[in-house]
């Protein structure tokens, strides 16, 4: 990725100053595309709900029909030593990611004998707090299980991402609000998202077209703690244009609200405002 400062990667069993090559051209991830990730954050020194992120990567290796080779616990130990390099208030994507070395039946199949393994570590900012986009739609959607690997976050789902964001960056947006097989919405190009009306939240049921998010997740507990009320259902593109507020949720900068949907104006509301405020009072609770 390298769209950040001072990176640090680990590879083969160090930590590694700078952006190290780590792939092959041969190996199947190159070739074929077996590669999985995820993403955390450090930020002022606490790295918000890591283990299930570490936790995460290792099911999406194994969807993918690779085997995941080091424990969470192991990159844990792996990953607090390459942030202990940072300055306490750096603001670091903490990336960890396998992919298939060796090609199994007809080349096809990834080999499970052999897996590649790296974190990738870089400053990158967070987002201003006032920091938000603009929404329009899509002619791409989001692709059900038989037609792709959508319950690991694999490197091979995101071409059809950035799609969707080139289309919304030619019709003069930010991002895209994007459908599933049939016609609901299910997230955006690049995270999860949230609508408010009448005081409540909403946000698209879980339905195998998209990665449940684990930020997605922490901010519904937090809400419901706090006597917000969150459905999770079907949702259309018009009820998104009936909403009172609309906003973002994702790993790389937790919440960021839209201020836009295809000429349906919103404000920077209260709802995006409080889920922000109660996910940082989770962290520094831990």
């Amino acid at each position: 990725m390298a769209t950040g400062t001072n990176l640090r990667t680990y590879f083969e069993g160090t930590w590694h100053e700078g952006d190290v090559p780590v792939m092959k051209a041969a190996d199947h991830g190159a070739w074929l595309g077996t590669t999985v990730f995820d993403g955390a954050r450090f930020v002022d020194g606490m790295a918000p709900d890591l283990d299930r992120h570490l936790a995460r990567v290792n099911r999406s290796a194994e969807a993918l029909m690779i085997k995941p080779t080091v424990s969470v616990d192991e990159m844990l130990e792996i990953v607090w030593e390459g942030l202990s390099l940072y300055p306490k208030d750096a603001a670091v994507y903490v990336r960890p990611m396998y992919w298939g070395i060796e090609g199994g039946y007809l080349g096809i199949l990834p080999d499970q004998s052999a897996t590649g393994f790296a974190v990738s570590l870089e400053e990158i900012p967070m987002a201003a707090p006032d920091a938000a986009v603009t929404l329009t739609t899509t002619r791409f959607r989001r692709p059900v299980l038989e037609d792709a690997v959508v319950n690991a976050k694999a490197g091979c789902l995101y071409p059809n991402n950035a799609r969707m964001l080139a289309e919304a960056r030619s019709k003069g947006y930010g991002n895209a609000l994007v459908a599933d097989a049939l016609g609901n919405v299910a997230e955006t190009a690049s995270a999860n998202v949230f609508m408010v009306r009448d005081g409540e939240v909403f946000t698209p049921i879980p339905n195998g077209t998209f990665l449940s998010g684990i930020t997605r997740a922490r901010h519904i507990e937090n809400l419901r703690a706090d006597g917000v009320t969150v459905h999770e259902s079907v949702l259309s593109f018009d009820d998104f244009r009936e909403a009172d507020e609309v906003f973002l949720s994702g790993n790389l900068n937790k919440v960021t609200p839209v201020t836009e949907f295809d000429g349906t104006m919103y404000q920077q509301g209260r709802m995006a405002r409080r889920a922000r405020e109660l996910y940082w009072d989770w962290a520094l609770s831990l």
